[in-house]
């Protein structure tokens, strides 16, 4: 969908709930379209160039550098506002998002709880970076942290392995595998929006605990 139409549906959940919410939308894309080259598109320039291993590569090298800067960006900007508690900050991301929900959430102490949905669902098993990244961020993260996914997504290995790494790490690990939703690999991977009502209530449960400390 729209990437405008995927912040109008998840806005008016958390504002329900009583959050402020922040949507930031990555280089290139809706609102920030003038703000330099789209991810995808850099990254379909680079398979056609050079290559599907280069194009994970180039993938893996922007989500510890120009993308992860940004989030912690938006998350310094967010802390700055006058009428956001900067004490009280959750992140939450989806897919792509979702790991660098996790690398940040690794880098930013002062973030207090992180959510993901199907992150690293498609790139987990093809990129050995991207299992050292997160594996490390997953360690050290302070915050509690919730892995969310659908069964039928293109691979739940993700989940299961940063889950069991939390566990190590000496934190209770919360993964939530859901039923499958639709019939496709690609419905699945599009829980977040196809099936609000399911991770509503577990979502914002995790967020009012990990808030109240």
């Amino acid at each position: 969908m729209p990437i405008t139409e995927a912040a109008e549906r998840l806005a008016p959940l958390f504002v329900k709930h009583g959050y402020a919410f922040f949507y930031p939308f990555r280089r290139g894309h809706g609102p920030s379209h003038d703000a330099g080259p789209f991810l995808q598109d850099r990254l379909a320039l680079e398979e056609r160039e050079r290559g599907k291993e280069a194009r994970q590569r180039l993938q893996d090298t922007l989500l510890e550098t120009e993308q992860l800067d940004d989030v912690l960006a938006a998350l310094a900007w967010l802390r700055s506002r006058a009428e956001i508690a900067p004490g009280r900050v959750a992140l939450a991301g989806h897919s792509f998002g979702g790991q660098l929900t996790l690398l940040a959430a690794g880098r930013d102490s002062s973030v207090r709880a992180a959510v993901t949905f199907a992150a690293a669902a498609g790139s987990w098993l093809r990129s050995e970076e991207v299992r050292r990244a997160l594996t490390g961020s997953v360690r050290r993260a302070r915050c509690p942290v919730m892995l969310v996914q659908w069964r039928n997504d293109f691979s739940v290995e993700a989940t299961t392995a940063l889950a069991t790494e939390r566990n190590h790490a000496g934190q209770s690990p919360i993964a939530v595998l859901y039923p499958p939703i639709g019939s496709t690999p690609e419905e699945g991977h599009g829980g977040l929006y196809l099936d609000m009502g399911r991770w509503e209530p577990d979502v914002f449960r995790f967020l009012e605990q990990a808030l109240s400390h």
